[in-house]
Parts: structure tokens; C-alpha cells; sequence
């Protein structure tokens, strides 16, 4: 009976407390440190500044503070700044059809100070002294008054004090600063005139100066390899304009992380737009890549509703398909209009001038540059000792079933001295250019091996692509990717596993300039990345230091590579460690496995369908395509009208 009552009276319907309501709306508009930094900097947008500083402390946790020298806040109105649903920006429901700012539902600081210790100083032109008001999780002190300059700072500190289970689900410091500087990326790319300036642990990140090219601030993002290669739009119908940059096909992401989308000044998604875009591609890209874009549309605010997504990242248009149409065509009409055949063989050249004298380098690079002068040289002697106890073989390359690379390597593909030395005695070497074809040694019973030598097996390669075999009186026609790809996932699962990754060393690492958010990610996952093999360090910045990589990956593009797993790091939603891991040696896999169109030789096809037998799917690649298809004698016979 007493059970009963109680459940009861948790069932009635009751009034939630205003803590309660403004806790939920936080968490609505609230989600990490950087959505905080999203709304402080609307707001600084909104006040006409035309100077933002931002301050992190610990990836935002422990302070974020936001400094602008906008018009400031009112004395009387300090009061309602932190009160739910209070807001200057409108007054009747009709004015949701036509917003013109970037914040309007009076809900971000009210948000913010219910959950953390908030503290806000602002002086307004006709003032002579400014007020101080402090906000300590939801319970409001009294303004003081206080000396500040014109415009309003804002500090948030201890970010969730009194929601510890959402701070416990807080990423760690360098994943929230990747967060925030994403979100600080995107204000500076909408407003380019902007004097805008963001530090992380007293440490200055980026300190951009007002420009009216809008280019100069991309090449200070994202360096001038990118800016070079970006194509400039334009277009105008009636009252809505598009305009901005795209990049010229060479330059192409594995995902739309890198399509910048901006709505008279406020950063949006929209799928529509996003299709049209991949649409304008269409048989520029290979597929499954995106292009690079940073498009803005500016048009009136009656002909869009930005009141249908909590965080504002989403709107609805009056007449979307007019704007597909007009994207589309723009683009479309733009690469009709230009030689894209000759722009990309331009982009192969190199890309530093071998005439202009190097940088000087810092007292860390010289130490640096020494150690790997010395570990080079010391390699190479011992290969030169070891390489004049080896005959040189002018025989045809036998393959051997048992060697752990299919091909023979020379010293000048930087094989590793312990692995060259293991296989020396099975791979004679040549000075011929070694195939590209490698098929890792995979542990078999001997007895399937016998299987592979059996006299009906004959293959053969057709279109550069597929092979050919009769196997058992029918023909199996594979993808010769597919099954590569599916050998290179065995074998790199087990070596990452095994923790037996063979790396190279860089004689001189690879710089990369990367988005805060994409070195953030890589350098939060720097050791996960180790076990691959790659070595990936902070050079300052945005720029990281590529000091090794997977001896399987020789071939590979390396740049290519560390921006797609960036991609592929930042496109995972909460992933396990497991998932994480799984998703790098697919993509990995990928990057090694021989290509659609390479020719192959007589022995690497046999050598790649011994391997065909040893793996525990051999019938899909990773990515979960067959890898073979099977045309039974029995087919071929109805097909060609040759039963009864």
C-alpha cells in the first residue's frame, strides 16, 4: 500500500522549478565548451564589435573568457541579460520571419550562467564606469560597480559545476580545444573584418587582422596551398547572391567536413545546398570524395526561417530548389568556363621554389636534423655491409610463398634493415623498379598450400582490373583491389594487434598545416596512431611534424593519408577504441592495396591468389564488397542456348 502511494505521487503532474527548466535548456543549447563559445561570440557579433578576444583555459573547462568592444549592455537591462527567454534582438512572434542578428531567444546566458560560475563586466558608450555581475550556478549576485573599457568581457569558469555527470562526459582538453577552435574558425571565415584573436593556456593560437579579402583570412586557416587552389563564384538572382570560393578538383576531402556554408553571416548545414554541390562534381572527383567550399548567401531575411534547430546550425529556406538551381548552375557555368585538365597538372609541380634559400632553423630542428643525419648514415652503411654479401640476380623474380613481401625491395625503397635482413636469403635483389604488388606473409597450413598448385587453377587478368580463374568448372572472376585490400586487413589487424607495426623514420619529417580542429584530433589520438606506425608530434600551432610511417604504406601519398584519417577521426561519432582501430586499418588497407588498372605480372597474380586461401574472407573486401563472382559452367551453357 505504501508502494502504491508513492508511485503515485512521482506520476502526478507537477510544475518543474526554474532551476530544473533552465538546467534543461542548457542542456539543449549547451552541449560541450565550445557551444558556449558559439553563443558568447553571436552575442559580441550582434553587440557591433569590430575586436573579439577569446580566452580557453584547459580546453574551456576550467575558463572560457570572451572580451569585445561592442556597444555594451545597458545598466538596467544587466539583470535580464541572464534571464531565461529575455532578449532585445525581438518583440512579437511575426519578427521570427525576419532576423537579422545572430542570437535572438534570449537563452544562451541564461544557459551558460545556470551551470557554471558566470561572471559579466560591460560599460556602454554613455557611461562613465562599468557594472560587474556575477552569476554562481543559477543564483545571482548584485551588480558593483567597476572600472572597464567600452564593450562587455564575459567569464565562464568551471564549466558544469553543478551537472557533474556532463562534465565527467566531457572529451579531453585537446578534443574540446578542437571543438572551440572550430567554432572560432567559423565566426573569423563569416566575418572576415573582424579583428579576432583566440589563446589556449596563455597561448596564442590565432591573431587574425581585419581584412576585406576574404582570401587572405582562408590562407591564414588553411596555408597557401589550398588558397592557391581555390576557384572564385559568383552569382546573383534577383535578391539572393552566392559567392565565395570552391576548390579545383585536385584538392578534394574524404567528407564534407570540409564545405563551409555561411547565411548573411551565420555558419549553417544544409543537405539541399550540400547535394548541389556534390552534384557540380559529378565526374570531377572520384567517388566517395568532397569538395573543399567556403560559400556564403546573402538574401532577405523573410525568405529564410533560422527558428528550427536549437543551436541555429539549421534553417529552412521559402524556395530551396530555387537555390539548388542556382548553386548548380553557377558552378557548372564556372567549370565549363575553365581549363580544369591544365589547372591540375599544374598542382603536381612542386610545392616550395627550390631556388629560394631555406628558413633558418630553430636550435630544436638543427638537434633534430643531427640525430636523423646520423641514424641515416649509420642505416645505410650497414646496408651497403650487408648488401656485398648478396649476388646480384639477373635471373627472371621467382616469388616465394613463405617471403613476407611478394616483391624484392632495394635499399632505396626504405625497407627497414632488420625486415630486409629477414628476407634476404628468399628475395634476391634487383635493380629493376620493384612491383608494387605486395602480399604480406600470412601464417597457413601447409597443407593449403597444395590447393593453389592444383593444375585446373589457370589465371589470367582482364581489363586491368578482374582476374580470371577456372577453378572446379567454373570461372571466378575477382576484383583484384577487393581481394588485396582484404589480405592488407588481415595483415595489418594482426601486426597492430601484435603491436609489430614495422615504421620508417623520415629522414626530415613532413610539416602539415592542418585546421585547429583536425590537430586537435590527430594529436589526441597520437599514440592509437604510433601502433600504426605513424608519428605524428606538435611543431606549433596548427602545424604538426610527421616523423614516421607504415613500411607497408611506402607507396602512399603520406599528406593524403594524415588528412583523410583526420577526416575519418572527426566523422566518428563518440566511437569505441575498437571501432576506432577497425575503421584506421580498413582505410589503411585501402590506401595499400594495388589499384583498379595496374597491370599485373604472371607471378604477382599467382603470388596475390595464394594469399586468396589463407585469410578468413577472402570473398569481401573490409568495406564489406565481394571480392569475387562465380560463373558456373552450367550458366554459360543456358547463355549460349547449349542446353537439352
Amino acid at each position: 500500500m505504501e508502494r502504491k502511494a508513492v508511485v503515485e505521487s512521482i506520476s502526478r503532474i507537477h510544475q518543474l522549478d526554474t532551476s530544473v527548466i533552465n538546467k534543461i535548456a542548457a542542456g539543449e543549447v549547451i552541449e560541450r565548451p565550445a557551444s558556449a563559445v558559439k553563443e558568447l561570440l553571436d552575442n559580441s557579433i550582434d553587440a557591433l564589435a569590430t575586436r573579439i578576444e577569446v580566452d580557453i583555459m584547459n580546453g574551456g573547462a576550467d575558463l572560457i573568457r570572451v572580451v569585445d568592444n561592442g556597444e555594451g549592455i545597458h545598466p538596467d537591462d544587466l539583470l535580464l541579460a541572464v534571464a531565461s527567454n529575455a532578449t532585445s534582438k525581438i518583440t512579437t512572434a511575426d519578427d521570427l520571419f525576419s532576423v537579422q542578428t545572430m542570437g535572438f531567444r534570449g537563452e544562451a546566458l541564461a544557459s551558460i550562467s545556470e551551470v557554471s560560475h558566470f561572471r559579466i563586466r560591460t560599460r556602454t558608450a554613455d557611461q562613465t564606469q562599468g557594472l560587474e555581475f556575477e552569476v554562481k550556478t543559477g543564483i545571482p549576485g548584485k551588480p558593483q560597480p567597476c572600472g572597464c573599457p567600452l564593450g562587455t568581457s564575459i567569464e565562464v569558469r568551471q564549466l558544469f559545476a553543478n551537472t557533474p555527470v556532463r562534465r565527467k562526459f566531457l572529451k579531453t582538453t585537446k578534443t574540446e580545444f578542437g571543438h572551440i577552435s572550430e567554432q572560432f574558425t567559423r565566426a573569423a571565415l563569416a566575418h572576415p573584418r573582424l579583428y579576432m584573436v583566440l589563446r589556449h593556456n596563455n597561448k596564442v593560437i590565432f591573431d587574425l587582422p581585419p581584412s576585406d579579402n576574404l582570401l587572405d583570412r582562408l590562407r591564414l586557416f588553411y596555408g597557401s596551398k589550398l588558397a592557391e587552389q581555390l576557384i572564385w563564384v559568383d552569382s546573383e538572382v534577383d535578391d539572393i547572391r552566392i559567392w565565395g570560393y570552391v576548390s579545383h578538383p585536385s584538392e578534394n576531402k574524404s567528407t564534407r567536413k570540409g564545405q563551409y556554408l555561411f547565411l548573411n553571416g551565420r555558419w549553417i548545414q544544409d543537405r539541399t545546398l550540400q547535394h548541389a554541390l556534390t552534384e557540380a562534381y559529378r565526374g570531377l572527383l572520384m567517388v566517395g570524395r568532397q569538395p573543399i567550399s567556403f560559400l556564403y548567401l546573402d538574401m532577405p531575411a523573410s525568405q529564410v526561417d533560422v527558428n528550427v534547430h536549437p543551436t541555429k546550425s539549421e534553417v529552412r529556406f521559402r524556395d530551396g530548389q530555387h537555390l539548388y538551381r542556382q548553386l548548380l548552375s553557377t558552378l557548372r557555368s564556372q567549370f565549363l568556363s575553365m581549363d580544369l585538365q591544365s589547372q591540375m597538372s599544374l598542382g603536381k609541380k612542386a610545392d616550395f621554389d627550390v631556388t629560394a634559400p631555406p628558413p633558418p632553423l630553430t636550435p630544436e630542428q638543427k638537434q633534430t636534423q643531427m640525430e636523423l643525419t646520423s641514424w641515416a648514415k649509420e642505416q645505410l652503411n650497414q646496408v651497403h655491409d650487408n648488401l656485398s654479401d648478396i649476388k646480384i640476380s639477373s635471373a627472371p623474380r621467382s616469388i616465394s610463398p613463405t617471403s613476407d613481401l611478394a616483391a624484392p625491395f632495394t635499399a632505396a625503397d626504405a625497407i627497414p634493415l632488420s625486415h630486409f635482413q629477414q628476407n634476404r636469403e628468399q628475395t634476391p635483389v634487383e635493380s629493376s623498379e620493384p612491383a608494387d604488388l605486395v602480399v604480406p606473409d600470412i601464417d597457413r597450413p601447409a597443407d593449403k598450400f597444395a590447393d593453389v598448385a592444383t593444375s585446373d587453377l589457370r589465371p589470367i587478368q582482364v581489363l586491368n582490373c578482374y582476374i580470371v580463374v577456372e577453378n572446379k568448372g567454373a570461372l571466378t572472376i575477382i576484383d583484384q583491389h577487393a581481394l588485396h585490400e582484404r589480405i592488407m586487413y588481415e595483415y595489418f589487424r594482426k601486426r597492430v594487434l601484435a603491436q609489430s607495426v614495422e615504421a620508417q623514420k623520415l629522414l626530415v619529417p613532413l610539416t602539415l598545416e592542418m585546421s585547429g580542429k583536425e590537430a586537435a584530433l590527430l594529436l589526441d589520438h597520437a599514440e592509437m596512431l604510433n601502433s600504426f606506425g605513424l608519428g605524428i608530434e606538435e611543431f606549433g600551432g596548427n602545424t604538426l611534424l610527421i616523423t614516421s610511417y607504415p613500411v607497408m604504406l611506402k607507396k602512399v601519398n603520406l599528406e593524403q593519408l594524415v588528412r583523410d584519417i583526420a577526416d575519418n577521426l572527426d566523422n566518428a561519432k563518440q566511437p569505441s577504441r575498437r571501432d576506432l582501430l577497425d575503421d584506421l586499418i580498413t582505410m589503411m588497407s585501402c590506401k595499400a592495396a594495388i589499384k583498379a588498372g595496374q597491370r599485373l605480372t604472371q607471378e604477382e597474380i599467382y603470388s596475390l591468389l595464394e594469399q586468396r586461401h589463407l585469410i578468413d574472407d577472402a570473398h569481401h573486401c573490409p568495406h564489406g564488397r565481394p571480392s569475387a563472382l562465380v560463373l558456373s559452367h552450367a550458366e554459360l551453357d543456358r547463355q549460349f542456348g547449349r542446353m537439352g
